[in-house]
């Protein structure tokens, strides 16, 4: 008698439509290309469309499916409409996502109103329209919410972004309770420092880059690529009993 051997499930995203909120550059565009690689649809989305196109334009060229939409995720109204009349995703990476670090005392009003307005209010109604529309169909599937690993520790000079990713972090909990029985999953993937064209110019300055190297305990920054596994794995069926969770890509730094 052979025994019986078990099959892997798989990391594919063949037939499923994928959205991924400012997916002009940096994370988002390498989400986007993480997904459109293991199968998926994916459509693009950031305020603006020149960079967008662009990478929906280069996903096609590299023999993916790909389309952009152009919408700005702070206007509630608009964004809903637009996800309302779209056919249903069966993925959504809630990526877009600011941060304007300053001391707790220094922080003004201003800065609260837009950080929170975006990395919070946005991505809440955001989640809320897209899930929407697929219990509306009866579609199953993943809703990534791109915390960071300051929604599970504190930092000087980030107070605001912490607050903000924290009440991500309650909010995807609450979420994945709510439409567990809707056969919809909600995770958190939060990553620690990543090296992009917009944080370079943040590193260039080596007490910074010191300090933050400091915390990593595998001593090295974070890249785009690291991102891309961990993305595929909590969109596909090789996480489907994962809900509610957070995935950390942090080099370690919350280990400790």
């Amino acid at each position: 008698m052979t025994a019986s051997i078990p099959t892997t499930p798989s990391f594919r995203l063949d037939g499923r439509r994928a959205l991924v909120t400012g997916a002009g550059r940096g994370i988002g565009a390498a989400m986007a290309a993480a997904l459109a690689e293991a199968g998926a649809h994916v459509t693009l989305c950031a305020r603006t469309t020149g960079e967008i196109e662009q990478g929906a334009e280069a996903l096609r060229q590299a023999g993916h499916a790909a389309d952009w939409l152009a919408l700005d995720v702070t206007d509630i109204p608009t964004f809903a409409a637009a996800i309302a009349a779209a056919e249903p995703y069966g993925v959504f990476v809630n990526n877009a996502g600011t941060n304007r670090p300053k001391p707790f005392t220094e922080v003004p009003l201003e800065d609260f109103d837009h950080v929170m307005g975006l990395n919070v209010r946005a991505a809440f109604f955001a989640a809320q329209a897209v899930t929407r529309r697929m219990i509306a169909a009866g579609t199953s599937g993943s809703i990534v919410n791109i915390s960071s690993q300051m929604g599970h520790v504190g930092s000087a000079n980030r107070s605001l972004y912490c607050a903000s990713k924290w009440a991500m972090e309650g909010f995807s909990k609450a979420m994945a309770i709510e439409l567990a029985p809707h056969r919809i999953r909600v995770n958190t993937l939060c990553p620690t420092f990543i090296e992009t064209p917009l944080t370079r110019p943040f590193f260039q300055n080596a007490a910074f880059r010191d300090s933050v190297l400091s915390k990593i305990k595998l001593g090295r920054l974070g890249t785009v690529e690291d991102l891309m596994g961990a993305v595929v794995f909590l969109a596909s069926d090789a996480s489907a009993l994962m809900t509610g969770s957070s995935l950390i890509v942090d080099g370690g730094w919350t280990a400790e």
